[in-house]
């Protein structure tokens, strides 16, 4: 595990930053096992901050933030296991409410036996410190994939929905191309340009180095 402080994502908001822990772990579907990197976004201030997408390893996460940080909510992209597995204990070490899409409660009904506290819905916004999230609709990595988007720090946090290169995969179950690329051409590509991407898994990218290639990723269909 590795946590370090991005400082290139775009200026703060009131203190408002955004910061980077690495989990290693295992992505389990349709099957198949594989083993993964990812990216778990905490965002905040001094006082308080929220958690996008606790994967694998949640005493790792909760050491990563100091204890004079209140955890307001653990935000979750989508219902993959490897970008839910560690929300339980996140939750219940730091007594932050899990927030989920609905679409996507078949993938975390595979992991926990209790809902999520919380339903996430496209225009929610939520607020941490001085800096709002807009909660985006994106599917087709899964139906309840969700992005969001700091429009006060210039950046959006899209799970595997957009990546450096192109759209997540779509060759599983629940997920769809036609319905993730009309999700990153008309919910992602439309922000503005120098909108920084922070994914899933691997490295960032921003808005105007994607949109290029909408054509490109529809021609080879994934």
């Amino acid at each position: 595990m590795t946590a370090e402080l991005l400082a290139d994502v775009g200026p703060t908001a009131g203190g408002v930053r955004v910061e980077r822990v690495v989990t290693s772990g295992t992505f389990e579907l349709d099957g198949g096992s594989w083993e993964v990197d990812n990216n778990v976004w905490v965002v905040g201030d001094d006082k308080e901050c929220v958690v996008i997408d606790a994967a694998h390893d949640g005493r790792a996460i909760v050491k990563s933030i100091p204890h004079t940080r209140r955890v307001t909510a653990v935000l979750l992209t989508h219902g993959h296991n490897d970008h839910i597995n560690a929300a339980g204990e996140v939750c219940d070490s730091t007594r932050a409410p899990s927030y989920l899409h609905p679409a996507d409660r078949m993938l975390w009904d595979e992991l926990y036996p209790v809902t999520p506290d919380r339903e996430l819905a496209d225009g929610d916004v939520l607020h941490v410190g001085d800096a709002d999230l807009h909660v985006i609709h994106t599917p087709g990595h899964t139906p309840g994939a969700c992005s969001f988007y700091v429009p006060q720090l210039g950046v959006v946090f899209t799970g595997d929905t957009l990546f450096q290169g192109g759209p997540g995969a779509t060759g599983r179950s629940f997920s769809d191309f036609p319905t993730i690329v009309a999700s990153i051409r008309d919910r992602l590509l439309t922000l503005p340009d120098e909108t920084v991407v922070l994914t899933g898994h691997g490295d960032s990218t921003v808005i105007a180095a994607e949109a290029p290639h909408l054509q490109e990723w529809l021609d080879r269909g994934h």
